[in-house]
């Protein structure tokens, strides 16, 4: 209790709700503008915590992380385009309600439901953070290293119809991760002379090129071919009937949203459909959904927002991301010093629980600024996409070149950028290469300290029941996709025909 009342404490001193506003109002932006959303969000302002106190850095980033959740649904609602992954469900009835003149409606709705979903996660963050890091204190280098198998296992398997191309990229990652100079023996890979590759790519300038340069020179593909369609706001809060309708679904997705958050590789896109299928079952009037239904709004918001902070709580504890936006700040937060994991919680306690207590803040003023200042956020989104995103080019480019002062760091970002493109184009799913490029490194080095410990012997990786369940859990999470895919086709291969006929 004392290191939670002194996180408290710390997150209200004046200069941290300052970040947590500002980290609220910034992520709310760049979540909204289509096209780019929470990964991009973090990765675009990473340059805002240089030179910053790491317990500020991160409370801005995570402030920044579930701002862009909720600002993901304005363009979902207005525009029908949602903002990033999580925030496709909202286009399901966001949009028609706005059609129905129900825009400021379910723009209430929407940033309330978010509010609720959020606060609940962060209780629940609080009583299974600190219990996980001490079981994670339990894990060896064999354990780590299946762990972030794991992981990587299931962010491949969750990129649902294009498995394929996720493992492919997290290859890529995995061989980025490898370039310079091997620690244990002093061997240069991979850098072809370089000796600014000598120390390896810096994961900052591949997160900021294959999301910010990436994602604008694909959206700038299509910048003159959108026509938007304004639409006025009208009332700015919803109906007792609408609240009625909405309350239990909230309160039902924010723990699962928090639950699916949690799993490694899962996230708000997942947290959010399942919210969605799982009220459009249980209501009673399930016609209504993709036609307006308040709860159907309602729902996937609460969900996606409990899911952004659950996906802190494996990288707090274990340093292992369960997201491409995790990831993005787990490169961010290592670069300010801070090493999450289990030895966290005993080694600066303070810097959790000050995070833990600010994002009771940061919710507060998000909903506050998602409701009030709804008429500028929609003024934003009419901003011209070539204004837009040369200011985005241009944060890109100061933020790699503050990394290493060196204008080779340049060169890379355009090559990453160009990189970011193509995955775009060829539906390659990026958050496995980002994610297999971060863990790469200490991926290998417990692998190889775990074979030397074993003096050779790969039964070490089977020789805890923690390393025993972790194995089994990385083949459930490779198979299991393969195996819902040959249900459902045996499901309509079974299936009688409608004729009636045999």
């Amino acid at each position: 209790m004392s290191n939670f009342m002194q996180g408290l404490m710390t997150a209200l001193e004046p200069i941290n709700i300052m970040w947590v506003i500002v980290g609220g109002f910034l992520g709310t932006i760049v979540g909204m503008l289509p096209g780019l959303g929470p990964a991009t969000a973090v990765a675009v302002l990473i340059p805002i915590t240089f030179g910053m106190d790491p317990v500020s850095a991160i409370i801005l980033m995570a402030a920044i992380y579930y701002g862009a959740m909720y600002g993901g649904s304005r363009s979902s609602i207005l525009l029908n385009t949602p903002g990033d992954g999580s925030a496709i469900a909202a286009t399901f009835d966001g949009y028609p309600m706005a059609r129905k003149g129900q825009t400021g409606q379910a723009m209430a709705i929407s940033a309330v439901a978010s509010f609720i979903g959020g606060i609940m996660a962060v209780v629940g963050f609080i009583l299974l953070a600190e219990p996980l890091a001490n079981f994670a204190l339990k894990f060896g280098p064999a354990e780590y290293f299946l762990l972030m198998l794991l992981t990587l296992s299931a962010i491949v398997s969750l990129s649902v119809g294009k498995m394929t191309k996720g493992f492919i990229a997290m290859c890529l990652g995995l061989m980025l991760s490898t370039v310079g100079i091997d620690t244990q023996t002093g061997v240069y890979r991979f850098t072809f002379g370089s000796a600014h590759l000598s120390e390896g790519i810096d994961f900052l300038i591949v997160i900021i090129g294959v999301y910010a340069i990436g994602e604008v020179l694909y959206n700038y593909l299509s910048i003159d071919k959108e026509k938007r369609e304004k639409k006025k706001v009208g009332k700015i809060w919803f109906t007792k009937d609408q609240w009625k309708r909405s309350k239990w679904p909230i309160l039902r997705s924010g723990p699962l949203g928090f639950i699916v958050g949690v799993l490694p590789g899962a996230g708000g896109s997942i947290a959010s459909m399942i919210s969605y299928s799982t009220e459009k079952q249980i209501s009673k009037k399930p016609e209504e959904f993709g036609e307006g239904a308040v709860e159907g709004l309602a729902a996937p918001e609460s969900a996606n927002n409990a899911a952004s902070v659950g996906a802190m709580i494996p990288l707090l504890t274990m340093g292992i991301p369960g997201s491409g936006t995790t990831a993005v700040m787990l490169g961010a937060l290592v670069m300010l010093g801070l090493k999450p994991g289990p030895l966290l919680f005993e080694n600066d306690p303070n810097s959790v629980w000050t995070l833990i207590n600010s994002m009771f803040i940061g919710n507060i003023a998000l909903v506050i600024i998602n409701i009030l200042l709804v008429g500028l956020l929609v003024k934003i989104l009419d901003t011209p996409a070539k204004v837009l995103y040369p200011v985005i080019v241009l944060l890109a480019f100061i933020g790699t070149y503050t990394l290493s002062y060196s204008a080779i760091d340049f060169f890379l970002l355009l090559v990453f950028g160009i990189f970011g493109l193509f995955m775009k184009v060829l539906d390659f799913p990026i958050a496995p290469l980002v994610l297999a490029l971060i863990v790469g490194g200490d991926m290998e080095q417990n692998f190889r300290k775990a074979v030397l410990s074993s003096d050779g012997s790969l039964s070490i990786f089977f020789a805890s029941p923690i390393s025993i369940s972790l194995t089994v859990l990385t083949i459930i999470s490779l198979f299991y996709p393969l195996l819902i895919k040959a249900l459902k086709k045996r499901k309509i291969d079974t299936k009688p025909p409608v004729d009636g006929s045999v």
